[in-house]
């Protein structure tokens, strides 16, 4: 039963997806209900993906300040590299930093991982149970603690509500 309701999220899931992505005609909006279904159908068998997903009303508002929140993480880091990039002395000290993650979801912990890799400056190269291994364009904090804090925090908090 837990498998059939996990196929059921992902297929509306998808039909949003597509309805909000595609041309509002009747045609290509069917072509997305057969294929969201196809695909539905197909992954029954697999891990559900959506699984660890919280369907409340507090974890969808947090979803949608998250989303917010990585935009303008995305803005400040694309300016602060650039001036790095402008910058004739290159202030920069790269270095691999160990963070620390509150995350239990494999989902959760692999958005924070993508969010991080997405904002300049920063990648995510491993992750190992609850440390995140990131490559940091300058390396402002040695210690766990502040590493997390400035890497890590800003999207945590959201991601914490919506996956647990």
């Amino acid at each position: 039963m837990k498998r059939f309701k996990h196929t059921v999220l992902l297929f509306l899931f998808l039909v949003l997806l597509w309805t909000l992505l595609a041309p509002h005609n009747i045609q290509e909006i069917w072509a997305g209900v057969v294929v969201a279904a196809l695909v539905a159908l197909f992954t029954l068998r697999m891990d559900p993906v959506l699984g660890d997903i919280k369907l409340t009303p507090k974890s969808f508002l947090y979803s949608l300040i998250y989303i917010f929140v990585f935009i303008k993480e995305l803005v400040i880091s694309n300016f602060d590299v650039a001036r790095r990039v402008v910058d004739p002395k290159l202030p920069i000290k790269p270095g691999i930093v160990k963070v620390k993650t509150i995350l239990h979801s494999n989902i959760g912990k692999t958005i924070l991982a993508n969010s991080i890799t997405l904002t300049p400056g920063t990648l995510t190269v491993d992750i190992k149970d609850e440390y995140l291994y990131i490559h940091w364009i300058e390396i402002k904090h040695n210690d766990l603690e502040g590493a997390t804090r400035d890497i890590v925090a800003k999207f945590e908090k959201y991601l914490e509500v919506i996956f647990g």
